[in-house]
């Protein structure tokens, strides 16, 4: 959730921000309207029990005019303080000075290229031709329903090859590899910012149990020191996690049915950071640097762009994306997002530092894709060859044990 006392003491921006984002700001009126009465009834039941320990033995008529009083505004405060709660909810985090203003995807800016876009002398496939039998969504329909997928053959080695790459890559900067639950408690799941996940319909829930799937493994990361005071000396803390993510993706009917774009779940290698305040607009910059690093290994063409604040997600102050070359597509696409949270997410987990006075304040977190394996269609598309195989990248050639990988036959 938003800093409290940042809506109070400066509204405008974060109206601003709100204004920025394409959202009704009205929603900060609201809440510093229902905020003024929460402190009033507040300060009315603090007087009344001030009131109550002046009373003596024989004050039994005003005892009980201020045991009915209390109750009454310990119901208002109550009320008040469900209604501050649900509309502080709906304040996102404000967008750095640096962000770029537009209203949508559009309004993104390019910041940088990488590589030339991969050119053919021969008829190209996409990349679900490609792969052939390798990904097998009709099989997977029958079992599971539309956008699922099973991948067989080389193209599950390749899949582990990119996260032994990806882990080995980011071990040298301090990353700790992490396993992490792939279900998380649906009161986490909201202090960790992803009400509009779940309002847009695109989380999986399991009511019985009150539990939500992951839409990523940045869900259960970002908890894992809920509760949590960590020393100055230890940050920043980084993890590298992988999981399979679900995701419903409402709103993508008829988008991206072929291969493995949009799938209903998906396995992601995630980067996760802790940091001082300070220091977290360095992190930023630093994660993204780790995702370049990573795709050019990978030796495929990509732009970096600057997401707008109009098309950036809800807990971020600042988001790139990364976007490698499609060439089915003939067009650049997302296979990478970085984001700093600030202490948006921080304050929902209580997850603090404690500094070198002793005083302990809110952590920055900070996310970013090592390499959701949408990244396989990448790597079929732009290594293909006129003879229907797939040229292994040379930095996957060891983990995959092959240079090149092809379909398997009909089974």
């Amino acid at each position: 959730m938003i800093d409290i006392n940042l809506v109070r003491k400066n509204p405008e921006a974060v109206k601003i921000g709100m204004k920025n984002r394409g959202m009704d700001p009205g929603v900060v009126d609201n809440f510093l309207a229902v905020d003024e009465k929460w402190r009033e009834v507040t300060t009315n039941a603090e007087a009344l029990r001030a009131d109550k320990k002046k009373l003596g033995k024989g004050d039994r008529s005003d005892a009980k005019k201020i045991k009915d009083g209390e109750k009454k505004l310990n119901e208002d405060i109550k009320k008040f303080e469900k209604t501050r709660a649900e509309l502080l909810e709906k304040i996102p985090n404000v967008p750095e000075d640096r962000v770029p203003v537009g209203a949508d995807e559009s309004s993104n800016v390019e910041l940088r290229k990488w590589g030339d876009p991969t050119k053919f002398n021969f008829d190209f496939k996409n990349h679900a031709d490609v792969a052939g039998g390798m990904i097998d969504k009709e099989r997977a329909a029958n079992v599971s329903g539309s956008r699922f997928s099973y991948i067989f053959g080389d193209l599950v080695l390749l899949e582990f090859a990119v996260v032994k790459y990806v882990i080995e890559k980011l071990a040298p900067h301090g990353f700790l590899p992490v396993l992490p639950p792939a279900l998380i408690k649906s009161e986490q799941m909201k202090d960790m910012g992803k009400t509009k996940f779940i309002e847009d319909g695109d989380a999986y829930y399991i009511p019985e149990d009150d539990l939500y799937l992951v839409g990523t493994a940045e869900d259960t990361i970002g908890p894992i020191h809920m509760n949590e005071i960590i020393p100055a000396e230890r940050l920043p803390v980084r993890y590298v996690g992988f999981s399979t993510a679900f995701r419903r993706e409402a709103g993508a009917y008829g988008k991206d049915m072929k291969g493995i774009f949009r799938l209903h779940q998906f396995d992601k290698v995630e980067m996760f950071s802790f940091t001082r305040p300070e220091d977290s607009v360095a992190e930023n910059d630093f994660l993204l640097e780790r995702q370049e690093e990573i795709v050019k290994g990978l030796d495929l063409p990509y732009r970096i762009v600057h997401i707008c604040t109009g098309d950036m997600g809800f807990t971020a102050t600042n988001q790139y994306d990364v976007e490698i070359w499609l060439p089915s597509e003939n067009k650049y696409r997302e296979s990478h997002s970085c984001s700093n949270t600030t202490d948006f997410q921080a304050r929902g987990l209580n997850v603090k530092y404690r500094r070198k006075d002793g005083k302990s304040e809110f952590v920055h977190m900070l996310n970013a894709t090592g390499a959701a394996m949408r990244i396989l269609a990448y790597i079929l598309e732009n290594n293909q060859t006129k003879e229907g195989a797939v040229k292994v990248p040379k930095a996957l050639r060891d983990y995959v044990g092959k240079s090149e990988i092809t379909a398997p036959k009909e089974s």
